[in-house]
Order: C-alpha cells, then structure tokens, then sequence
C-alpha cells in the first residue's frame, strides 16, 4: 500500500483550549512517529478559533524536536503572508537542525480573511495582484544565488548558507496548482479534503505538465483527504458529525470552536445545510477501518497518488489518536517501536 502521512491543523475543541490543542499535536506527532506515518504536516491558518496552527515553522521544530523518523513540515507556508528571505532562512535553520526530515510545503492562499491578510502583509508592500509566482522565484533564485551580478539581491545569502533549503512541495487545490508544480518539477500535494475541483483530474494535470528538475525526476503526488476510523461504522458516524457541524459553520463564515458530537447531532439543519454535508462527505471516507480501507483503496486507485495525507478533525483528542491508529493497523504500517 502507499504510505501514509499526517497533516495537522491543531483544531481547537469546544470547552478547550488552543493551547491545549498545541500540545495535542506534539502528542500525536509522537503517535504518528511510533505507528509508521512517515511525514507530519502543519498547517497555517490566520485569526481562527477553530484552529490553532498559525506559526507552523515553530510547530515543525518541536515536534522535530520530539519525534526521531518522521519527516516534519509545514502543509504549508502561505508564501504570499511572508518575506521569501526570511522563509528561507527560517527552514534552512530547520533543516540545518533536524538534517533530512524537513520539508518546505508552499501555498497560494493566505489562509486567512483579507483584513489579517493585510496585516500580515503591510510592511512588505501590499499589492492587489497576486504575487505569489514573484515570492516563489526569489525564494529559488536566494537557494541558488541566481541573482545576476548589479541586482540589488546578488549579494544577500540566507543563512545558515551551509545548510541546504528542504525540498518543497507546491500544495494546491485546482488546476493551476497541478500545472505548475508539474511545470516546476516539484512534488504536488492536492487538498482533496476541500477543494470542489476534482481530485483525480488534479493529479492528472500534474502528471501530464510534469517536468524533470533538480529537485525530481519524476512526479510525486500527495493526496490530503479527511478520515474518521473508529472501531464501528456507527461510532465513526458518531464522531463525524462534528465535522458536519463545522462544515456548515463555516459555509456561513463562522469559525467556532469544534462542537461535540451531541451539540452536532442536536443542531437544526437546514436543507441546504444538509446538502452542503452531503456534498462534503463525498471527500471524507468515515467508517470502521474495513469501511475506510475500502474507500481509500478506490480513491487511490482512482488518482494513483504516491502517498496519503490524512487530516481527521475529531471532537475528542483520544478519538482522533484512535482513528490514527486503526488507519495504521488496516494498513499494515510498521512500527518504529
């Protein structure tokens, strides 16, 4: 089977904390290291109540720090919130600390509403145009001191200058996502967990545009999808409807605090609210790991993906751990300890 990979948005659970949702994801790191997951992502997002991942370069150094085999990094870094310079030294001081385990995961979205966006942005000259294939470029052309001699960035070295830049992987959920990471020969990892374009033309186009780099002969595609694995189909429903819940909310702009499984299943829905879960519940796989494995298995074989990266958002911090490991079981991973 394709290996599998975790990606984290430290969610905050109603009644909790966002620090205690941090803390959570060093605990599952540790987990996902000891079951055989083989990279651990965290996500940046912005002024969200519902999650508290918005420092992922500080997050994949201590849970580098606590883990010892899985590679560790940012899904992703929105490049358009920061300076390409200080990006570059950010993870190369990572990389120069944890050799061989980092990975530099780049977005378009600022992961964000416009007026955070803005302030995140203000010292660094704000510009309606997106920006982003620039911030891209300079990152390269300061990895290979590509800047031509007289360019005012020629001399400028990112530090520390011996230690290399970890790979990056273009993140994406449309079709100009997919082309460009193939144009640029860059692992692609696709956001099947929320994008309404279709994953399997996704991974299409990035294969077809896909061109030999220095950083890879060939393409390697990542799919990131949501799944809740419980020990019955009945309990994994259960634990679902939390992510209903926060779906609907956040189709009508409103980022709370994950709700537990009794608020979800008393909450009125309408029906459109009903049809916006149905619709998202066609991106998740929720079921005993025999009902996941099977859904899985066929969305793989329909995107013929490299690897898995898995996001479950449970109310419960001990179901979530369970989740990952009945995933870790069904799929015959092999533990570290």
């Amino acid at each position: 089977m394709v290996p599998l990979s975790v990606l984290d948005l430290a969610p905050v659970a109603s009644g909790t904390s966002a620090v205690q949702a941090l803390h959570n994801s060093i605990d599952l790191a540790r987990l996902a290291d000891q079951l055989g997951f083989i990279r651990y992502w965290v996500a940046e997002h912005h002024s969200l109540p519902s999650i508290a991942s918005s420092a992922p370069e500080v997050m994949v150094g201590q849970i580098a720090a606590a883990t010892t085999k899985l590679r560790v990094g940012a899904g992703g870094v929105m490049l358009p919130n920061h300076a390409p310079l200080a990006v570059a030294e950010r993870f190369k001081t990572l990389e120069a600390l944890f050799p061989g385990r980092i990975d530099l995961g780049l977005g378009r979205a600022p992961g964000t509403d416009p007026a955070t966006s803005y302030m995140l942005r203000r010292r660094q000259g704000v510009s309606e145009e997106d920006d982003f294939l620039d911030r891209l470029n300079e990152l390269l052309l300061l990895e290979t001191r590509g800047f031509p001699a007289g360019h005012p960035f020629h001399q400028v070295r990112a530090m520390p200058s011996d230690a290399p830049l970890p790979p990056i992987f273009l993140l994406g959920s449309s079709d100009y996502s997919a082309r460009l990471a193939g144009r640029l020969g860059v692992p692609f990892s696709f956001a099947h967990h929320f994008a309404d374009f279709d994953a399997v033309e996704a991974m299409r186009l990035y294969r077809d545009a896909f061109r030999a780099s220095p950083a890879r002969d060939e393409p390697y595609a990542i799919l990131a999808t949501h799944v809740v694995c419980a020990e019955t189909d009945a309990e994994a429903e259960r634990l679902a409807t939390t992510v209903d819940l926060n779906f609907v909310r956040r189709a009508r702009g409103e980022y709370l605090p994950l709700a537990s499984p009794a608020e979800a299943t008393a909450y009125t829905y309408t029906p459109l609210d009903r049809a916006r879960i149905a619709h998202n519940r066609k991106r998740m796989a929720v079921g005993a790991p025999g009902t996941v494995v099977a859904q899985l298995k066929s969305l793989l074989q329909a995107t013929q993906a490299d690897e898995l990266m898995v996001i479950t958002m449970t109310y419960d911090h001990a179901a979530r751990r369970r989740s990952y490991e009945l995933l870790a079981e069904a799929f015959a991973l092999s533990r570290s300890h």
